[in-house]
């Protein structure tokens, strides 16, 4: 019986094994050889198109260390993650709140919350241009109904960056919004009525129930978009360019500059793999300081 047993275990180790193998070459073919092939790159002297490549070593690393613009990409970045993210997932909770009704009508609201999500990204960007427009754009013609000056918006280095972490917002709440109103459904409704009957107000309901009964949720969108911000790319190429002075230069689109518009891939693949890193440390300085605050039901 026994025999049998490990038999069996053993055929069903092997099918698992199969079923996951294409997946595995997916990843290796698409990712882990990229990644493999970028940090050789990294060592070497390579331009786009020149068949010669030469030894460097860590001198691109150096480079990278002494290059002013990297630092200032790199703060962009940290700025736009560190105000995107909060904001973003803030909006989406406060939204699907409000939408967890069984209010009539309240499938119209969630649909056109969560539309910016289905726009593309370019057509999104050149939506915003508009809308940014120093002459003519809507928002400047509202900030004028309300007495309030005028702004250059993307073509003032002091609120470019935080222009199009106004459209990050508009774009991507919705999409946390679902998530989180999906967790919302889960919740025990009997909680939120024996909290009325005891008195306690909204926010503390929110703060003590909500919350803590949807945070795996929560630290599940909090880690998928903190990585979808450091691959900002398409707004900063359709709506600055990474101007003016660089003040929307961020990292993914200061990598395309070096590789394809200076056409240096080592230096390219350098800043590609510091920014792997980075990522990935932060995304571990969030599993320590929030992955251990995360409520799971049933836990005691």
């Amino acid at each position: 019986m026994s025999h049998a047993f490990a038999r069996a275990r053993r055929n069903e180790m092997l099918l698992a094994y199969a079923l996951l193998l294409p997946s595995l070459v997916f990843l290796a073919i698409f990712t882990y050889w990229p990644i493999l092939r970028s940090v050789w790159f990294s060592l070497h002297d390579v331009l786009l198109g020149d068949p010669d490549i030469y030894w460097l070593g860590a001198e691109n690393y150096l480079r990278l260390l002494e290059d002013r613009l990297f630092w200032k990409v790199l703060g962009n970045t940290a700025f736009y993650t560190l105000t995107t993210i909060p904001l973003s997932i803030a909006a989406a909770l406060l939204l699907a709140v409000a939408l967890d009704s069984k209010l009539r009508g309240m499938a119209i609201y969630r649909s056109a919350f969560f539309y910016p999500v289905m726009i593309p990204s370019v057509a999104a960007g050149m939506l915003w241009v508009f809308l940014y427009a120093p002459g003519y754009g809507p928002i400047n013609e509202a900030l004028t109904s309300l007495g309030l000056p005028r702004l250059d918006w993307l073509y003032d280095s002091k609120w470019a960056l935080p222009a199009i972490v106004i459209m990050s917002i508009w774009k991507y709440s919705g999409y946390f919004m679902l998530i989180l109103l999906a967790a919302l459904k889960l919740v025990p409704s009997d909680l939120y009525e024996a909290a009325r009957l005891d008195g306690v107000s909204a926010r503390h309901r929110l703060l003590h129930i909500t919350i803590p009964l949807i945070s795996p949720t929560l630290y599940f969108v909090i880690i998928i978009g903190t990585l979808h911000s450091y691959q900002i790319f398409d707004y900063v190429y359709v709506m600055t360019q990474g101007g003016p002075a660089d003040s929307t230069n961020v990292l993914t689109y200061y990598i395309y500059q070096n590789g394809f518009q200076y056409q240096d891939i080592g230096y390219a693949s350098a800043l590609a793999n510091a920014l792997l890193v980075f990522v990935l440390g932060l995304i571990g300085l969030v599993a320590v300081t929030l992955g251990r605050k995360v409520h799971y039901l049933g836990e005691r």
